[in-house]
């Protein structure tokens, strides 16, 4: 059976890592410059936290987030009626064969963190990482 050239289950190749943070300096500079001619858009101060490229280049999914985190629908819509044109400013700073097609997702990484670290305040798992780090000591385990 024929081997989908895409499917390695591997995570992203080094050239798609790089393409993304390409792309993700790009459109940060674009959105800070403020060269769309949206004032709903350009009212947002928006952080571009990552862009995730398809493994043929051909579609960047950008997480994003309004500063502070408000009116993050407002900004997330304001960023998907303008997609042609962040498209086109974009891609003028690319020296790809094909202009990526831009999918705007909100970046919820600060809120997972957010959690994290209430998780790690919580008594009962302050108690067993104590736990933990008492019995590698013992061991002579200097977790390293």
């Amino acid at each position: 059976m024929a081997q989908n050239r895409f499917s390695h289950g591997h995570g992203p190749s080094q050239r798609q890592l790089r393409v993304g943070e390409l792309i993700r300096r790009t459109l940060s500079d674009v959105l800070l410059r403020g060269d769309v001619h949206d004032p709903d858009l350009n009212r947002h101060s928006i952080t571009v936290g990552e862009v995730r490229t398809s493994p043929d280049l051909k579609v960047a999914t950008a997480f994003v987030l309004p500063l502070g985190g408000h009116d993050a629908q407002d900004a997330l819509a304001a960023l998907r009626r303008n997609t042609a044109e962040l498209r086109h400013l974009v891609s003028k700073g690319l020296t790809l064969k094909y202009a990526p097609q831009l999918r705007f997702q909100l970046d919820e990484t600060f809120d997972r963190l957010d959690d994290t670290r209430r998780l790690f305040e919580d008594e009962r798992v302050r108690r067993d990482v104590e736990a933990g780090r008492d019995e590698d000591e013992a061991d002579g385990d200097d977790g390293r």
